[in-house]
């Protein structure tokens, strides 16, 4: 389980379609077995039509079975053309394909209908070598061509057949090389990483739900009425719980092809919640009591956060929303599309970037607010003096602590981005071990929990008791170095500390 992923080719062979059985699938292997042919050049010298030759694929291997722990099928197409002088391959050729999705649950009852659909394809292919007489029978080196994705994984057996109708008339699979085979590559999620991914979930989702309901409870047991920030916290809190909430185990009894897309909304409902509460948490910090406590404030920072994420909402839509009933259709068949997915892929890694950096400046700057407010120290009592100055550091490491985790987020969202495309755009990808998924699942359920548990009141006295300003830290005894003391003005003494006007 130390790949989140496996991958496997999928061995396929030509089989005959002679039209005297009215066979609706063909099987590669079996019993039941198709009339094969070992390869296209057979099929030239029987004088077998292109129309009659159908491609069959099985999935999984022989001897294998698929099972619903492997969470979702995704499987690349990839052609072996043979370089002929009076059959090259033409500019912008397209091959289209009709292709079937049948599925079984045991090796003898009949296969029932998926999908079926007619695609195409652009082929993007370059002969290293020379066009020759002498060069003839080389292959031309291909790209990846995205074929199919299922959702998920609810019987044991899958069959692909595929054919490439030819027509001459209407243009149809002309000019597209000599096709010598079709290849295709299996990726399904790895069961062992399932299992752990599950654990993780099950066991985190209660653990940030109760303190979560403690943190609102020592709220709400306050005289005043919770700020901004204390909103923003617990708004966190929802959103990790929604993320958290392990309905993935609803995936291993039920044929539930939509839990890919609901996942990519999960996964974006948090991370506009956590890149806008970075946002307000540094600003709460860097403004002035008037404008403090005010989310229409951040309306230009918070603004393109959420216009962001509503427009990765409709590029998945536009995909994987379509996929729920064709499996086949891919938004990177297109000339257009992939210049569309790709540019939307370059456009969010930029902007996450930008993001970091400007988070970076935003806490460059409450650092220096903080540093200003120094200055006051030494004027103060020994003990108040030492008091003040261990929230200092317990907040700036906290603040530190924030921009590793956002600069690990954002390094895992490119990362996730990329590996959503890298087939499409030549097979070049990052290999993320599974720790590195379940580390910065972690971490962000470690920070919610941080944040909740420090910035929750203070136990030991609520209410007005704290209004009568600063007197209660002047003495030793009552002093407590954490950074969980409430005032009535904010959650926490830096909170009111920061403030322009904060008394000092």
């Amino acid at each position: 389980i130390s790949w989140p992923h496996q991958r496997g080719a999928l061995p396929g062979h030509q089989c005959v379609d002679t039209g005297k059985h009215q066979q609706e699938w063909f099987m590669p292997w079996g019993p039941n077995q198709c009339e094969r042919l070992r390869s296209f050049d057979e099929a030239l010298a029987k004088r077998i039509e292109a129309n009659n030759i159908v491609f069959a694929v099985h999935i999984p291997l022989p001897h294998k079975e698929m099972s619903p722990w492997f969470q979702f099928i995704l499987v690349i197409l990839q052609f072996d053309i043979a370089f002929k002088m009076y059959n090259q391959i033409e500019d912008g050729a397209m091959v289209t394909i009709d292709v079937g999705l049948a599925y079984r649950d045991d090796t003898v009852s009949e296969w029932t209908k998926m999908a079926h659909s007619f695609e195409q394809r652009k082929l993007s292919c370059n002969f290293t070598t020379d066009k020759t007489f002498e060069n003839e029978g080389r292959y031309y080196e291909c790209d990846l061509l995205p074929f199919m994705e299922l959702g998920s994984v609810a019987h044991k057996y899958y069959l692909v057949n595929v054919r490439l109708p030819v027509n001459e008339r209407k243009k149809v699979n002309v000019g597209i090389g000599e096709i010598k085979d079709i290849r295709l590559v299996g990726i399904h999620q790895n069961g062992g990483f399932t299992k752990v991914w599950f654990a993780m979930k099950t066991f985190l989702t209660p653990s940030i739900l109760i303190i979560m309901i403690w943190y609102w409870r020592r709220i709400t047991m306050m005289s005043r009425p919770p700020v901004l920030l204390e909103k923003m916290i617990l708004a966190l809190g929802i959103s990790m719980t929604f993320i958290n909430i392990p309905v993935e185990w609803f995936s291993i009894g039920f044929n539930w092809t939509w839990m890919l897309l609901f996942g990519d909304i999960r996964q974006g409902v948090f991370y506009s919640m956590l890149l806008s509460f970075w946002i307000i948490f540094c600003g709460e910090h860097l403004m002035d009591q008037t404008e403090r406590n005010r989310f229409s404030v951040y309306w230009k920072q918070v603004g393109p956060i959420v216009f962001g994420s509503f427009c990765l909402f409709i590029f998945d839509m536009c995909e994987r929303g379509v996929q729920l009933t064709n499996p086949f259709y891919s938004i990177w068949a297109s000339e257009v599309g992939t210049e569309l997915a790709m540019a939307f892929i370059i456009v969010a890694g930029i902007c996450a970037c930008l993001y970091f950096l400007f988070l970076c400046f935003m806490v460059f700057q409450v650092f220096r607010n903080i540093s200003g407010k120094r200055t006051s120290l030494p004027a103060m009592s020994k003990a108040r003096r030492l008091h003040y100055e261990g929230l200092i550091f317990r907040f700036k490491f906290l603040m530190l602590v924030t921009l590793t985790c956002a600069a690990m987020t954002v390094i895992f969202f490119i990362i996730s981005q990329v590996n959503e495309g890298h087939w499409q755009w030549g097979g070049h990808t990052v290999e993320v071990n599974s720790a590195f998924f379940t580390g910065i699942y972690g971490m962000w359920n470690l920070y919610v929990f941080a944040i909740m548990f420090l910035y929750a009141p203070s136990h030991k006295r609520y209410g007005d008791d704290q209004s009568s300003g600063d007197a209660g830290a002047n003495s030793g005894e009552d002093i407590q170095l954490t950074t969980t003391i409430t005032h009535v003005d904010g959650p926490t003494e830096i909170y009111k500390m920061t403030g322009k006007e904060a008394q000092e």
